[in-house]
């Protein structure tokens, strides 16, 4: 008894020193924090996207020296975005997709069309909002629509920046 106790300290002992050479690969979000993204001059996109509220100019230069495609803005042509977010995204080199999508515009159709948009591009894309909320429903169900169970869905949603949409995304997926 006291070797096999011996045994298994020894080996804990020895994965535990090994550990600290281990190198685990960072995590990167699907909604990023763009004071981050300025800060670090790096973003990683998920699976060819990143999610984003609205972003400066600073965010959207470190997006295109990222190798990112296309810009697809989801807000609406009233809402404010503190500069020329077309000319400013072009003038990087980036496409600039309006996809306006206001609150009442949560549904599988928009999230259809989000997801052909998306599927246009070979390098990532940034989709955003005002704070990435809507992005995250129509995540949540696009995911849907690719076969993701509710409780899936709802959980990319919130990874892509759903918040105060959760009650009417759950209604979406809980009619169809």
């Amino acid at each position: 008894m006291k070797k096999t106790l011996l045994c298994v300290a020894c080996s804990l002992f020895a994965l535990s020193a090994c550990a600290g050479d281990l190198e685990v690969a960072p995590t990167s979000p699907l909604k990023v924090d763009l004071g981050s993204v300025v800060e670090t001059g790096a973003v990683e996109p998920v699976d060819g996207i990143t999610s984003a509220g609205q972003p400066d100019e600073a965010a959207l230069k470190v997006f295109a020296e990222s190798g990112y495609a296309a810009v697809i803005d989801l807000r609406t042509a009233g809402e404010e975005r503190g500069l020329d977010e077309q000319a400013v995204v072009e003038g990087l080199g980036m496409e600039y997709v309006p996809l306006p999508i206001g609150r009442d515009g949560i549904s599988f159709e928009n999230a259809k069309a989000l997801d052909d948009l998306i599927g246009r591009y070979d390098e990532p894309v940034l989709v955003h909002c005002g704070s990435a909320n809507r992005v995250g429903a129509l995540l949540a169900l696009r995911s849907s629509l690719a076969g993701a169970d509710d409780e899936a869905a709802l959980e990319m949603g919130k990874e892509g920046g759903l918040t105060r949409l959760e009650p009417k995304v759950q209604k979406i997926l809980e009619e169809n």
